[in-house]
């Protein structure tokens, strides 16, 4: 039997979202630290990129981001193993992504988003060679996956496990919940599969 363990993952009440984007901008200041964002007020200089998304209907609105599926379509989809699992948590490498959308086609929430990298507040540039030199062949913006990596690196009382991600201690109607997967109902599951 697989020894997978369930990972912990957010999970949004349409009924109850209002679709004000708190979650989305709490979202960008966690991750974005090493660009000036939240030193100062009226600094972003770069384009404000959430690791989720508020999609709005005519019936509903509701974030959607990451699910940390126990099987990860995305890592399994990544041909420079630029997502792996770390701490319990599947995270991009934003280093080693080459921005192929693999892991966007494969990802089957929708959560994966490419977009251009930036650092210290301007584009990372993306450097070409040519096979047979070794010269840069062009120069073009970096663009790499984003995804909710559960606020991981965020600096809270409890270390990588004890976190509240920012975007669900923001949500003013509290629609967003982090949810703990209870292993043993996963693993009777597991069992139960594994004798059909």
């Amino acid at each position: 039997m697989n020894n997978v363990q369930p990972k912990p993952f957010v999970i949004a009440e349409a009924g109850k979202c209002i679709g004000c984007k708190a979650c989305e901008l709490a979202c960008f200041a966690v991750h974005n630290d090493d660009n000036g964002v939240g030193a100062v007020v009226g600094t972003v200089t770069v384009p404000v990129i959430p690791r989720l998304h508020v999609i709005r209907t005519e019936s509903f609105t509701l974030p959607v981001q990451c699910r940390q599926c126990e099987n990860a379509p995305c890592a399994e989809a990544c041909p420079v193993q630029a997502i792996r699992q770390e701490e319990g948590v599947i995270v991009i490498h934003a280093e080693s992504c080459i921005g192929c959308k693999g892991c966007a086609m494969a990802c089957p929430f929708g959560a994966i988003s490419l977009y251009k990298a930036y650092s210290s507040g301007k584009v990372v540039p993306q450097i070409l060679l040519k096979e047979q030199h070794h010269t840069p062949l062009e120069r073009m913006a970096k663009v790499i996956a984003y995804k909710c990596d559960l606020c991981r690196t965020r600096d809270h009382e409890g270390g990588a496990a004890g976190n509240i991600p920012a975007c669900v201690e923001v949500c003013p109607v509290e629609a967003l919940t982090l949810v703990h997967p209870d292993t043993r109902l996963s693993r009777s599951r597991a069992a139960a599969a594994m004798r059909l």
